[in-house]
């Protein structure tokens, strides 16, 4: 049978001899043998487990989620099944993703009205509940994903779109050089806080929440570039408008 050097390894699956060693500490990959020189070799077995853990990783598994699915893993044709299973519900998702950026770059080149449903097909809010839940705690996640389950494809598309409105209508005032103070940027702005209000279920956000809400959309690159879709600016504009609004009306 075949084997392969720690090094040669690593080197192949693109990761570092550390790495391995690593994962041999943990009881997750063992080495075939060791050499009396105490080099690391790797048989075929090694190459299928390491093939494995690299997939786990890749899906957002920790180490000790991956030593239990492993642990219970006795036949090798069952588990590159169920490899073979996850790589294709991965390669399903990003083909609709793919498929999603296109329709939404060639209606946007058109002109042609955007659905929701086609912009967010193939993404995973569930994706960013620990990112909510680090920000704003378990309840605030609770309670939005309660929401958001609870409401029809219909409301569904009348959020998103009332959304793009308000973002349409922020860069249209960034276009125009209007400050945050401005009437204007501060009535769109007026509009955000009801959209966010929604999605709080009515409570009213508190400043410092609006306030974080708004520098969030700059600092965090994926709010920054769907906002400044809309006109270059747009994001700082959001973000200022907020802190403006927040210290007039909320506190």
């Amino acid at each position: 049978m075949n084997e392969w050097s720690i090094q040669e390894l690593a080197k192949a699956a693109g990761t570092t001899s550390r790495t391995l060693r690593h994962y041999g500490e943990l009881g997750l990959l063992e080495p075939s043998r060791t050499g009396t020189n105490g080099y690391r070799f790797y048989n075929e077995h090694a190459l299928i487990r390491l093939q494995r853990i690299l997939l786990l990783r890749e899906l957002g598994l920790g180490l000790p989620a991956i030593a239990e699915i492993l642990a219970g893993e006795r036949d090798t044709t069952s588990a590159l099944l169920t490899h073979l299973d996850l790589l294709e519900q991965e390669r399903s998702r990003i083909e609709r993703q793919i498929e999603s950026v296109t329709t939404t770059l060639k209606k946007t080149q058109r002109g042609q009205a955007l659905m929701p449903e086609e912009i967010f097909d193939g993404f995973d809010n569930n994706q960013y509940k620990d990112e909510v839940i680090e920000r704003w705690g378990k309840d605030a996640y609770s309670r939005g994903d309660t929401w958001w389950r609870s409401m029809t494809e219909k409301d569904k598309k009348s959020h998103h779109s009332a959304q793009q409105d308000i973002a349409a209508a922020f860069g249209d005032a960034a276009v125009r050089g209007l400050g945050p103070t401005d009437p204007t940027v501060q009535e769109i702005t007026h509009r955000q806080f009801e959209w966010i209000k929604i999605g709080w279920q009515g409570r009213t956000p508190r400043a410092d929440a609006f306030i974080g809400l708004g520098r969030m959309y700059v600092e965090d690159p994926r709010f920054r570039a769907n906002y400044d879709a809309h006109g270059g600016g747009t994001a700082e504009l959001i973000r200022d408008a907020m802190e403006v609004y927040a210290e007039n009306h909320l506190r």
